[in-house]
């Protein structure tokens, strides 16, 4: 299968999960949006009824409206039955990196309001340690961003800020992001616990014990991991 046919596959087999009456969160980035649009073509034969969606980015949230979706908030809605997303880089132990897209933000907001977080990769995905093939995306405010860039090279990353001084890239919320690789990272919990308590860091894009799904499309299949069966061998 090409890499979008794979990723086609994985967005349909999760898609599958969802039931009528049900509150989803929609994801952002290029794996998601096959199962967004496989959603919206449920909705329109009535294989699906009387769903709600929740999108994770402004991104989503017009692409989702253009397709028929019906969307609602987390103010109205702070309880997600399931969420569809995608990610960067899948360990094992079904943590992730995500944030290529720049949504990591919100897409935690959502992951930790969602009673099931369904995740769905390509084979490329995959990978034995977090950070061994892609950069640890950071969501800094940009009042911070100079001390924040220091304080992450000094915990052994390489920090490239994205989009540039000139242009840097901003997210939903007006924030900015530093893309940091580790090469790859030793312990992502405690990492996580390091970036959590500094101030002008407002989000990371480590994702630890977050997916309670995993579902891998590659040129062997579709499978369908759950993180209570323990520690996944890819």
């Amino acid at each position: 299968m090409s890499n979008d046919a794979q990723k086609k596959a994985a967005a349909e087999r999760a898609v599958e999960f969802i039931q009528c009456d049900t509150l989803v969160g929609l994801g952002h980035g290029s794996t998601t949006a096959f199962a967004i649009e496989r959603l919206a073509t449920l909705l329109q034969t009535g294989a699906l009824k009387n769903i709600r969606a929740i999108p994770c980015s402004l991104e989503v949230e017009a692409h989702a409206k253009r397709l028929g979706i019906p969307l609602t908030s987390l103010e109205e809605n702070p309880a997600i039955d399931l969420t569809i997303d995608g990610a960067d880089e899948v360990d094992p132990q079904m943590n992730l990196i995500k944030g290529g897209g720049g949504a990591l933000l919100r897409e935690k907001v959502v992951a930790c309001a969602s009673r099931r977080e369904v995740i769905i990769v390509d084979g490329s995905k995959l990978s034995p340690q977090l950070g061994t093939h892609f950069a640890l995306p950071i969501e800094v405010v940009p009042f911070a961003w100079v001390v924040e860039k220091r304080f992450i090279e000094g915990l052994g990353a390489h920090v490239r800020l994205r989009g540039g001084k000139e242009h840097p890239f901003k997210t939903d919320q007006g924030n900015i992001i530093l893309d940091c690789q580790f090469n790859p990272i030793d312990d992502a919990e405690k990492l996580a616990e390091r970036l959590n308590a500094r101030a002008g860091i407002v989000e990371h894009g480590l994702f630890i014990g977050l997916a309670t799904d995993l579902i891998v499309a590659d040129n062997n299949g579709v499978r369908h991991y759950k993180r209570d069966d323990g520690p996944v061998s890819f």
